[in-house]
């Protein structure tokens, strides 16, 4: 059985990222797919390595009773991660950009998976708006287990 490997990735690893990574989850765990999937994120910046999630992200997170994991902090992405992730799911336009030296037939927006929203997620730390990407993230987190259903037979 194969094992479908998922890391998804913003800027800094406090927001999107790791609410995308907890969403997913849930959703693979509530389709009893848990031992299907791998799933993790990262940031292509260094600014807030270390950090665990923003206390909007985590409050967000609360309020869906969707679980974070309570020792998840803020890591960087390496050149590895694009051999070892079947799929890399990035947040935003300047997301894909950065990792634009990267193997890109692994990489994509997030939103290429819920047709009809807008292309980026924006990034709740500027704009406090953290139940709007919370919906966008639920919406790209949907259209990506569905793909992933019909391409691996799941």
């Amino acid at each position: 059985m194969k094992i479908v490997r998922i890391l998804f990735v913003c800027t800094g690893n406090i927001c999107r990222s790791p609410m995308a990574e907890a969403v997913f989850r849930q959703m693979i765990v509530e389709a009893g797919l848990e031992d299907r999937f791998e799933i993790a994120s990262g940031a292509t910046s260094r600014w807030d390595l270390g950090d665990p999630p923003h206390p909007g992200t985590q409050a967000v997170l609360r309020r869906h009773a969707i679980p974070l994991d309570p020792l998840k902090r803020a890591e960087q992405i390496s050149a590895a991660d694009f051999y070892y992730y079947d799929y890399i799911l990035a947040m935003d336009q300047e997301n894909l950009s950065d990792m634009a030296r990267f193997p890109a037939e692994k990489v994509h927006l997030l939103m290429e998976f819920a047709p009809g929203k807008p292309e980026s997620v924006p990034d709740p730390y500027y704009t406090h708006n953290f139940d709007y990407v919370y919906d966008l993230i639920q919406a790209g987190a949907k259209g990506l287990l569905e793909h992933l259903r019909k391409e691996q037979g799941l």
